[in-house]
């Protein structure tokens, strides 16, 4: 029995890079593709949104004089570019999904509506809904937000390539101590980056729980969904921390 019956699965775009550094890399994509194809096999619904940081980000390139529309408009695209991959990587793994387009792009994806969305999750489809939330000044953590919040998913996973939240980042702290789980305001109060302000202020007004774990550790995906402990919840003060 899965943990949750729908899901929104917010997908990072540098961990797709692997070791390569820039860019998309063939095994961890696939790798990606078949943990997702595993928890499909559990009846589970899936929506995700993946970030295009390992192609272009537009923050980082308006301080290197992008004019912030077009550079967010930039690294909207490469939210697409790895959207399209990761659909091809599904399909040869025999999973059908549909790509969903914040902004219209026919015939590389469908125009996203909320009812076009839940009813493909419905019929089995694993949904990949790309170029943010169409609009500029909007992280993906924010499209992922929007997203999770609207198909009325049930959890929003957020794979990364450590193990949950800590008090402080534990690649630069070894004393840094993990919370198994932690309230929205906690995240606030503290300043841990988990994501960015919108994000985070939009699932604690929408009782969105976030569950952060490592998605680069082959089969986490499917533990998360059979119960293990193996990241952190974040949840809403009024929310039961249990959410199993």
């Amino acid at each position: 029995m899965a943990r949750f019956k729908r899901i929104l699965l917010k997908l990072s775009g540098e961990s797709l890079m692997g070791n390569q550094g820039y860019g998309i890399d063939a095994q961890r994509l696939n790798d990606y593709a078949s943990q997702i194809k595993e928890i499909q096999e559990m009846g589970v619904q899936i929506g995700i949104v993946i970030g295009g940081g390992n192609i272009f980000r537009g923050l980082s390139g308006a301080t290197k004089g992008f004019d912030r529309v077009k550079g967010d408009q930039m690294g909207m695209c490469a939210t697409v570019i790895n959207s399209l991959a990761l659909s091809s990587a599904l399909a040869a793994a025999g999973v059908k999904n549909k790509v969903l387009t914040a902004i219209r792009m026919e015939p590389i994806g469908e125009y996203y509506s909320k009812w076009k969305a839940i009813e493909a999750l419905e019929a089995g489809y694993v949904c990949i809904f790309s170029a943010g939330t169409g609009c500029p000044y909007f992280t993906t953590d924010t499209g992922s937000s929007l997203r999770g919040i609207e198909i009325e998913a049930d959890v929003m996973l957020k794979g990364t390539r450590v193990d949950g939240i800590y008090t402080a980042d534990p690649e630069k702290d070894a004393s840094a101590v993990k919370y198994d789980s932690i309230t929205y305001d906690e995240i606030i109060a503290k300043g841990l980056k988990v994501m960015d302000l919108t994000a985070v202020t939009m699932c604690n007004e929408n009782h969105l729980p976030i569950y952060v774990f490592n998605m680069d550790k082959a089969g986490n995906l499917k533990r998360v969904m059979t119960g293990e402990e193996i990241g952190t919840l974040v949840h809403s003060r009024t929310d039961s921390p249990n959410i199993r």
